[in-house]
């Protein structure tokens, strides 16, 4: 994961640094980059990376491309989240959060340019495989948007009442779909059977943030896990890729351990 994390990381930059050539106002330029580096985990993007290296990607680069924009897509929408109209979150990442730091009104700009700048660098970058370009751009859009993707999950947040599945799956599980599909599409796979991984993974990642909270957190998290490994279709590097997830399972629990791992 080193190595996909790096690779996100010099994506995200470029992509940045491309924006802010020109004539781009620099304290715009200035909240994106705050709203982007440093960034979190990264989860999203790695997964994509590595459901295409599981797939055997005959063009990495496209995969990077579809990373990238969902994770430009996270970061707007951790943007949003934070504004006073919703959460009102004073830090983000250990750091002020956007609004804190550059004001309402820049932090609003910058959220709705990041998630320009997603599709405007996702378009950019898959031009070498454009039978792919049109189901990307569908996979990715579906998790940003309605009826079940980012948008949808901070809407519920408006109404008088919402199921909390629908908001969950939406709010949080919405990019891990996205991410997974996006992961197998770039590499030429079918994506629909990849849906399922995302929509475990993330449920799993809605559980991490609970698990503190005791043992039926835990419990529940180590279920999902196994049921995420589960649902990862027939491809090259199926094997790998159930490595990796549980490896990754660990950051969050120590205490999942699969009779998959041996």
């Amino acid at each position: 994961m080193i190595d996909a994390r790096a690779q996100v990381e010099q994506t995200l930059t470029a992509v940045l640094n491309r924006a802010r050539n020109g004539n781009c106002p620099p304290r715009l330029a200035a909240a994106m980059d705050h709203a982007v580096f440093p960034g979190g985990a990264r989860i999203r993007p790695q997964l994509c990376l590595a459901v295409g290296g599981a797939c055997n990607a005959d063009n990495p680069r496209v995969a990077l491309a579809a990373a990238a924009a969902i994770e430009l897509l996270h970061c707007a929408s951790l943007v949003h989240d934070d504004l006073p109209c919703f959460d009102n979150a004073p830090l983000r990442r250990g750091q002020p959060s956007l609004h804190a730091a550059y004001g309402e009104r820049l932090a609003l700009l910058a959220g709705d340019t990041l998630i320009v700048l997603a599709f405007q660098a996702l378009a950019e970058s898959i031009t070498e495989s454009p039978a792919r370009a049109a189901e990307l751009f569908e996979i990715i859009s579906r998790g940003a948007a309605v009826p079940a993707g980012l948008a949808a999950g901070q809407a519920w947040e408006c109404e008088p009442r919402a199921g909390l599945r629908d908001y969950q799956r939406a709010k949080t599980g919405a990019l891990f779909v996205a991410a997974t599909m996006a992961g197998a599409c770039a590499a030429g796979s079918a994506a629909e059977p990849w849906r399922e991984l995302g929509e475990r993974l993330g449920e799993a990642c809605q559980v991490a943030t609970e698990v503190r909270q005791g043992p039926p957190s835990a419990e529940k998290l180590k279920h999902l896990v196994g049921l995420a490994v589960d649902a990862i279709p027939a491809c090259p590097m199926a094997a790998e890729l159930r490595l990796l997830i549980l490896l990754e399972a660990r950051q969050y629990m120590p205490t999942v351990h699969s009779r998959r791992v041996a």
